[in-house]
């Protein structure tokens, strides 16, 4: 006979400040790639999501040192080994590979990271030579600008786009399968095996997370205005 299948609970899984920076970081980067293209006066627009940006990206790179249990780098940071053994379905139950961020998720969401990363670090630095100049350009050389503007406006933003594309298929096959990542990341919630810890996403939680956003909002205010 067939094993007994676990009973599942609702467990969370996504704190509220991991959800919120998912779905305004989403906003922030699809206002950015529009305004650049709108170009002109739009371009004011452009640098303020490219801000709120560069403020999401410092407090997710805090976040994953200080937030609730599955935001945490530590929780999704795999080895080969582990990453080959989920591939061939050779997974052990007790590794817990789809709590969170699976092996592959946590590859999307690293190679997202660093990309956006640095398409701010470039736009900091960029100048168009007609209507716009990153806020640090004056400290880099007009050769470094001028390699940071080309990446800026082409690999870079085509990289970001393909990307975000892969996430929005994977995402769509993920649903397809029943595997419901996208309700997770909405409510916070996934149905699990009672034994799954839990994330903390309580009022202290969101303190913590307000803080955080503030700290990581006051060096972006110090950065654009150098």
């Amino acid at each position: 006979m067939p094993e007994p299948r676990p009973s599942t609970v609702e467990i969370r899984v996504w704190d509220l400040p991991t959800r919120l920076f998912h779905w305004v970081l989403a906003a922030c980067v699809l206002g950015s790639v529009v305004s650049a293209k709108v170009g002109g006066a739009a371009m004011i627009w452009h640098f303020r999501f490219g801000y709120a940006v560069f403020a999401l990206l410092l407090f997710r790179l805090l976040w994953g040192l200080v937030g609730g249990r599955w935001s945490r780098f530590a929780s999704f940071v795999y080895g080969p080994g582990t990453l080959w053994r989920y591939l061939r379905g050779r997974a052990a139950a007790d590794e817990r590979l789809d709590v969170g961020h699976s092996p592959l998720g946590a590859l999307s969401v690293f190679a997202l990271l660093a990309v956006l990363i640095a398409q701010v670090a470039t736009g900091l630095v960029a100048d168009d030579e007609i209507f716009t100049v990153g806020p640090l350009n004056k400290f880099v050389t007009g050769a470094t600008a001028i390699e940071a503007t080309a990446w800026h406006k082409g690999w870079g933003q085509w990289l970001i786009l393909g990307l975000v594309g892969l996430h929005i298929a994977a995402v769509m096959v993920y649903t397809a399968l029943g595997r419901g990542i996208l309700g997770a990341m909405v409510g916070g919630d996934k149905p699990l095996p009672q034994a799954t810890p839990a994330s903390r996403d309580d009022l202290r939680t969101r303190i913590l997370a307000l803080v955080v956003l503030g700290a990581a909002a006051a060096v972006v205010a110090w950065v654009s205005s150098l």
